[in-house]
């Protein structure tokens, strides 16, 4: 069985496309060989910056024949059937058979086709490959009509086995397939031909090219590693970087340099980023001191010099990059201690936040108000919150995150602490963008914790107010995130928040601008109260009672926004909630039964019951006691709609009749006196053990008990006891909704 060796030799493909494009050339080439009928025994595909390697082994020397016979219509039916069947099947009328069938004689296609060598095979799947290979970005060159990613040069597509190497006739576009490569572009020498996979790689080697990009990956982190720790230093890890680098290069070498005095004493993240974003470099650090001191860089060529005049030049363009974050660094640190970190704030009064939300600067006003409300709900300062909320963005107009923008939050905590600002302000103008993703570290700081969660929450309902939601795969604004990452600082914390008070409060500054002193100290007693007792609850309709005369028409909005949007925005929540607790293993179905229960809003409540709920599910008793439970709520159901009554009240034990039915009046007495206490306490877990210690007295019920008796009192007080096992578990959580 032969091997397939195919390599597209090309200019240089870009290291973020190299990756997709090894793993699209497998898929797409064995995809086709497969549906050809070429099976093939394994398959790996490479990357380099300069071709896409592919070799599969043990493939088929030709396609099987096959024969396939399909059944048509009738011999007798009419010619237009019988004209589509043949087009169809693809035979003519002299290529059929009629057989006898049970309805007559019936049309028979004998479709045979006969085997095709591999190498017509390959050849028409790898120039269907190529002509339309999915490249984020393409381009045509010279006078030819092919796409590629840069110009392609050569192709090799050679088939080996024992007895030798063949080249599968192949052109595209002028380029003529064969069995010749060329190594590394300056140290490879003349080109070469090979003979298999192996012959290949080896020969490669030797023309200083490393075929494989984790073969290159581990040489370039050994060397690294190896040249800080004989300086007594280590390289700081970055995977991403190092996936990178290893597609830049196709010999790699790595060299360590030092970085000017000068710029030693700029913060670590100021250095590593720059070095990362402009240079790929890697950082090297001093373990005893985090400060960053020397550098890594990657040449793609051996010299006689070792590497000197690459390192004279790397450091030469360093200097001048660091140079320039040396003088942001140093100009903000002097706004920061002279003006304060309110003069840029200031400044974000005119950049826009979204042309229908206003201004960072407005943005950043609701969000300081909302974190002084949440601050006593997570155990912070209100004082403390607020002051965090209003400096967290500042650093949003400093020069040094206008040029890395992704140093927001880290030099807001160097700059607050540069303004003299309080600790627990400095960390949260770093903390409160957190957590960014699932594995994303969550906040525990009090002050942190409640800016973190004013920022998300005021996102999620600004943009609720507008009616930019997430559609489908859809979610440009990370509407998504900023809701998981509610779920994590609440969960988290273990925080107990009604969320529900909270976003009608906000959307409430989003859609709300009262005129005038008067209004707006009213809406913010109004947005205060709704934050601690709810939307219309009796605090809030005191307040609005003070008014003299008529109230302002945009307290009419309370009530309308907490009908809709609140609820709507708080479903989004849920749904991401469920996301995050299957992958903790805890069942949608489990939360929705928990979602049926009251203050829905408090996650954490929501969480402790639901895996209260499935752990008791997860146990033989409580499996089978929700059987128990539907098979009890199906028969009262049926019995109420076909009665056209409710049976909830009135079970007497004087007319139980058998020992099983005396013995679930008792079991629900005990049950039901250890599950009011335990849920007033919120011990889900000792409520759920009483109800799940329901499941044998309910099932020896139902095997020893008619229901629906011909004595119609007996009858009526076994639907009642049925309602008052629906009410007992219906008290822990809505069942109905468990399946199974």
């Amino acid at each position: 069985m032969p091997d397939l060796l195919i390599e597209l030799f090309s200019e240089e493909i870009p290291a973020r496309m190299q990756t997709r494009a090894a793993e699209d050339l497998k898929k797409l080439v064995t995809d086709g060989l497969v549906e050809a009928g070429l099976t093939y025994a394994g398959a790996a595909a490479f990357s380099t910056p300069r071709r896409l390697t592919l070799t599969v082994q043990g493939l088929l020397a030709a396609s099987p024949a096959t024969r396939e016979e399909r059944r048509g219509p009738k011999v007798d039916a009419p010619e237009k059937a019988i004209e589509g069947f043949l087009r169809g099947a693809g035979v003519t009328r002299a290529q059929c058979e009629e057989r006898e069938d049970k309805k007559g004689k019936v049309l028979f296609a004998i479709i045979e086709k006969p085997g095709r060598p591999a190498a017509e095979i390959i050849a028409e799947v790898l120039e269907k490959t190529v002509r339309n290979f999915p490249w984020p970005k393409s381009m045509r060159w010279g006078a030819g009509s092919l796409r590629w990613v840069r110009p392609l040069h050569s192709i090799i597509c050679l088939l080996s086995d024992e007895q030798g190497a063949e080249v599968v006739p192949l052109e595209i576009d002028g380029i003529t397939a064969g069995k010749t490569t060329r190594g590394h572009r300056f140290m490879g020498g003349e080109p070469f031909e090979v003979s298999s996979f192996d012959d290949y790689e080896a020969k490669l080697k030797r023309a200083k090219v490393v075929l494989s990009p984790a073969e290159r990956a581990d040489t370039i982190w050994h060397d690294a590693t190896n040249r800080a720790f004989a300086a007594g230093l280590e390289v700081v890890e970055d995977r991403g970087l190092l996936a990178e680098v290893a597609g830049l290069v196709e010999w790699p070498v790595a060299l360590m340099g030092e970085i000017g005095e000068d710029f030693l004493q700029l913060p670590p993240e100021v250095l590593q980023t720059s070095m990362k974003e402009h240079q790929k470099f890697f950082s090297v650090k001093n373990a005893a001191t985090g400060r960053i001191e020397r550098f890594v860089t990657v040449a793609n060529i051996e010299t006689a010099d070792d590497g000197a005049t690459i390192l004279a030049g790397n450091q030469k363009v360093l200097s001048a990059r660091l140079s320039d974050a040396k003088f942001f660094w140093e100009n903000d640190l002097r706004v920061a201690k002279s003006e304060g970190l309110t003069a840029w704030t200031e400044r974000l009064g005119n950049v826009t936040f979204h042309n229908k939300m206003g201004s960072q600067k407005a943005r950043i006003e609701r969000i300081a108000a909302l974190a002084r409300e949440i601050a006593p709900m997570v155990g912070a300062d209100a004082a403390l919150a607020e002051q965090a909320a209003l400096v967290a963005k500042a650093d949003l107009s400093s020069e040094m995150v206008y040029e890395f923008p992704e140093l927001q939050g880290l030099m807001g905590r160097y700059y607050a602490e540069a303004a003299g600002l309080p600790t627990e302000v400095a960390a949260a103008c770093q903390e409160h963008y957190s957590p960014l993703g699932p594995s994303d570290d969550v906040p525990t700081a009090p002050v942190s914790v409640a800016v973190a969660l004013a920022d998300k929450l005021d996102t999620l309902t600004g943009f609720w107010a507008i009616d930019e939601k997430p559609t489908g795969s859809k979610d440009p604004f990370a509407l998504r995130r900023a809701a998981l990452g509610v779920i994590r600082l609440v969960l988290n914390n273990g925080l107990r928040l009604h969320l529900d008070r909270l976003i009608d409060a906000q959307l409430l500054r989003h859609k709300i601008n009262p005129e005038g002193k008067h209004e707006e100290a009213l809406r913010d007693e109004l947005l205060r109260e709704i934050a601690h007792h709810g939307v219309f609850g009796a605090a809030v309709r005191a307040v609005i009672d003070q008014i003299e005369g008529d109230a302002p028409e945009w307290i009419a909005e309370v009530e309308q926004h907490s009908n809709d949007l609140s609820d709507d925005l708080l479903a989004f929540i849920h749904d991401r909630l469920k996301v995050h607790l299957r992958d903790e293993g805890i069942r949608h179905d489990v939360i929705d039964a928990c979602l049926a229960m009251p203050n829905r809003d408090d996650l954490a409540l929501l969480v402790t019951r639901a895996t209260a709920l499935s752990e008791t599910l997860a146990t033989e008793d409580g499996g089978n006691l929700v059987q128990g439970f539907k098979r009890a709520n199906n028969i009262l159901t049926q019995a109420e709609e076909k009665d056209g009554v409710e049976y909830s009240f009135g079970a007497d034990p004087k007319f139980a009749e058998s020992d099983e039915e005396k013995a679930l009046f008792a079991a629900l007495d005990t049950a039901e006196a250890e599950i009011a206490p335990a849920m007033a306490k919120e011990d889900f877990a000792a409520a759920m053990a009483a109800m799940a210690a329901l499941r044998g007295p309910i099932d020896a019920f139902f095997e020893a008990v008619q229901v629906n008796s011909d004595n119609q009192v007996v009858r009526r007080n076994r639907l009642n006891l049925l309602s008052r096992i629906r009410q007992t578990c219906l008290q822990v959580a809505d069942l109905t909704r468990v399946e199974g």
